[in-house]
Order: C-alpha cells, then structure tokens, then sequence
C-alpha cells in the first residue's frame, strides 16, 4: 500500500468538484419533490461501488469493447465541458424524465457516478496510486451521503443565491478540468 496524503486529498478535491455535491443540491431538491423520498444509503453505496470498481476494472472494460482511455477522456472531456456549461450559464443540456425512485437512477448514476467521475478517474490512474484514489472515492461519498440526507437543511442555510454562487465556482472549476482533461488527451488521437 502506498497512501499519500498528497495524493487522498488532490484526488478527493477532484473528484468533488466533478461530482458537484453542493451544485446538485438544487437537482436533489428538485428530485426530492418529484419523486417525495431519496434514498440516499442506496445512492451512496451504489455511486461508491461503481466508482470503486471502476478504478480496477474501467480499462479492461473499455478494451472489451475497443475504446482507449483516451478517446474516453476525450468523450468525458466534452460531456463535463456542456456539464460546467450549464451550472456556469444557467442553461439546460441535457433533460431528463421524471424517474419513480431517486436512489439508483438518476442519482447513484449518471448524477453521482457519470461519464464525468468515471472519465476523472481514470484520469486520476495514471497520476496516483489506485489505493488513494479509492480513498478519495470514499470520502466523496461520504460527503455525497451527508449532504444527500441534509440537502434541504443545506438549502436553507444557504439560500437560493448562495446555491447558485457555489454551483458557478464548481462550473469553472469544473470547466477548467475539462480543459485539461481534453488537451492531454486529444494529442494521443490525432
């Protein structure tokens, strides 16, 4: 085992600006009043397990089906790139239905565990060790499930305008790691 301090806390912060916890609050209210109860030990566990697994088997599933993890990232690189778009300018990409639960879909995935987290991580494989990335994984969903179960809480505290402040900041940030992901990918396809 190599644990890195370093290494847990970079891929945590990444992970959490990919994932957006506190910018889908509004998503998760949103849910909460379509669907009444959110089953958040569910989500949780099952955007954990799918992250987790990813981290160890995301590439040979990719071979599987012929993808490289560059062209992966790239296609991740695009969809976090419309994702940081819509939580920067307010506009909706992508719609969704109205799902009759909220654990599994759309929260544990493609809310929680996207294309997005799944691109990140294994972007994060080939920067850091597996066991702190798993690391970062589980931090995440620990942050995941607390702010699932105190989202209406954390939206009282916060108010409308603050929501909408922090889901901006993650926007760019997460716009910014689009960038990067898409430039140090798409030299490789070319």
């Amino acid at each position: 085992m190599n644990f890195d301090f370093k290494e847990i806390m970079s891929a945590t912060m990444v992970l959490f600006a990919v994932v957006d916890s506190i910018g889908n609050i509004p998503l998760i209210i949103d849910l909460r009043q379509k669907v009444g109860h959110i089953q958040s030990e569910k989500a949780s566990i099952v955007a954990g397990g799918i992250m987790v697994a990813f981290v160890f088997i995301g590439e040979s599933i990719l071979k599987l089906i012929g993808v490289d993890v560059n062209s992966f990232a790239v296609a991740g690189s695009l969809i976090l790139f419309f994702l940081a778009l819509e939580m920067v300018l307010g506009i909706e990409f992508f719609k969704g239905d109205v799902p009759e639960t909220a654990s599994v879909f759309p929260l544990a995935f493609p809310l929680i565990a996207g294309t997005g987290t799944l691109t990140t991580i294994l972007s994060l494989k080939a920067e850091y060790a597996n066991e702190n990335i798993v690391v970062g994984i589980i931090l995440n969903i620990i942050i995941v499930y607390v702010i699932l179960k105190l989202s209406a809480k954390i939206e009282k505290v916060l108010g409308n305008s603050g929501i909408a402040i922090i889901r901006k900041i993650f926007g760019v940030v997460l716009l910014a790691i689009s960038v990067k992901l898409f430039t140090g990918n798409i030299g490789s396809l070319i």
